[in-house]
């Protein structure tokens, strides 16, 4: 059974803008925005011939959204380098996909305005369904320059080992 602790002292929600990514056993350098962790069961409506009045609604399939993460362009090729397994342009017959290892799991963390590890999701056989390397490129522009993954998944779930961490208080001399 899961169970999750209370910190009595925490009245604040955490910010959505402490936060890593981590494929592999590494931190991946750069993302500045991770799409939001969704799922949609869908609903089976039936009725009971004695019944002609009430609908009864049971769980069906249910589906994860893709999770897009972005980051600016970099010298950093970890993006690139998983986008090209799944499909990697000019490889050869025969060697355009890998299936060994064209899917990952890949953990979200997120911090508290501290710095400590306060929640953390794993999300389970990620691949790369939509790669974009550049952005638009615009002369009259003033604006970084974002690379895209879009990560398709088959579920996740909170890490619980993940606890919520103790918050700090400084004492201010009087």
């Amino acid at each position: 059974m899961v169970q999750f602790s209370v910190n009595a002292g925490r009245l604040d929600p955490y910010k959505n803008f402490k936060f890593r990514v981590k494929w592999d056993g590494r931190y991946v350098a750069g993302v500045s925005k991770v799409g939001m962790l969704k799922r949609t069961t869908e609903v089976i409506e039936h009725r009971e011939g004695g019944l002609p009045s009430t609908v009864i609604k049971s769980p069906g399939q249910t589906k994860y959204d893709p999770i897009a993460l972005e980051r600016g362009v970099t010298h950093d090729v970890e993006f690139e380098r998983w986008a090209n397994k799944v499909w990697s342009y000019g490889a050869g017959l025969g060697a355009e996909v890998s299936l060994r290892d064209f899917r990952k799991d890949i953990i979200i963390e997120v911090y508290n305005e501290a710095g400590q590890l306060a929640i953390a999701y794993k999300i389970y056989r990620c691949w790369v369904s939509e790669y974009q390397a550049l952005p638009e490129l615009d002369a009259n522009a003033n604006a970084i320059a974002i690379q895209m993954l879009t990560l398709q998944n088959e579920g996740w779930e909170r890490d619980v080992d993940v606890t919520e961490p103790q918050e700090l208080s400084f004492n201010i001399p009087e």
